[in-house]
């Protein structure tokens, strides 16, 4: 037993060494540190993967730019609690084939998701302090840093709303800056998510003044777990307080094309959808009818 112990563990080290020196890109490095039981587990789901990640499978026939170009913008998204193993692979699986810029999933899918997207481009978002934000801020951290060894490359936060309407704004800036600074030790992005439905305009403004101070990349609307989503209204008073230099992220009940494109008019530079196939394959019928 001893020996067998040994000779896994020296496959296991000659495995990473090679996978480095091929640098395939994307998550490979990150993935042959700490993942490298995936080529034991799913060989045959990662290569399909990486196949249809250069067809762009089902946009209606012919690529449009239209469809393209709105891909790009969207976190592919299943953040359900009764969501299961099978389904994440699906969302994985289409994020490749469509050339998402992430799949949006919970923390603790994040490994799964790194294994199935090695090599795709398709990053890995997880959320932290989901949906409610009322965790302390350590251990937003230690879940950041955690998420982040498993895989995750884009961390969506849901700041401490009853501190900000407390009038607490240390508090939810020390909040921000937690999870930014753990993100920041693996050169991972942070998307702060304010929960517009629940503040008044002044809120709205405040929080992403915030979010801005922490040093973090995004602001977002929504978790999708409250009363309403984005709106466009708020992505354009969030893109005015924060300026060009932030991106922010449309989430919530952003449908269809239609909405999409609303969103990203209005000042939003990524969208947060669980319908992300249907927004590209209507942005593809559109692009054909141009």
């Amino acid at each position: 037993m001893q020996d067998n112990s040994r000779i896994e563990d020296l496959v296991s080290q000659i495995t990473d060494v090679i996978l480095s020196r091929l640098g395939t890109g994307g998550l490979a490095a990150e993935c042959a540190l700490y993942h490298d039981e995936c080529f034991v587990k799913c060989p045959d789901r990662m290569h399909s993967i990486l196949s249809a990640g250069n067809v762009r499978l089902g946009v209606s026939g012919a690529e449009s730019e239209a469809a393209r170009q709105v891909a790009g913008y969207i976190d592919h998204t299943l953040l359900k609690p009764e969501a299961n193993r099978a389904e994440i692979l699906k969302v994985c699986e289409e994020a490749a084939a469509f050339g998402f810029a992430s799949v949006c999933i919970n923390p603790t899918w994040a490994r799964e998701a790194a294994c199935a997207l090695r090599g795709t481009g398709v990053k890995v978002c997880t959320v932290i302090g989901f949906p409610l934000g009322a965790n302390t801020p350590d251990v937003k951290a230690y879940e950041a840093r955690r998420a982040i060894f498993d895989g995750a490359r884009e961390l969506d936060m849901v700041i401490n709303i009853g501190a900000l309407k407390s009038g607490e704004s240390d508090l939810v800036l020390g909040d921000i800056a937690g999870v930014v600074a753990a993100a920041g030790e693996a050169g991972c992005l942070t998307k702060v998510i304010i929960e517009t439905a629940l503040l008044t305009d002044d809120e709205k403004v405040r929080a992403s003044l915030l979010a801005r101070q922490a040093g973090a990349d995004f602001v977002k609307t929504s978790t999708g777990f409250s009363k309403a989503g984005a709106t466009a209204a708020d992505i354009a008073l969030m893109r005015r307080t924060v300026g060009g230099e932030m991106g922010v992220k449309a989430a919530g009940g952003v449908r269809d094309f239609k909405q999409a494109q609303e969103m990203i008019r209005a000042g939003a530079t990524r969208i947060g959808a669980s319908v992300g196939v249907k927004i590209v394959q209507e942005a593809a019928g559109a692009g054909s009818n141009q």
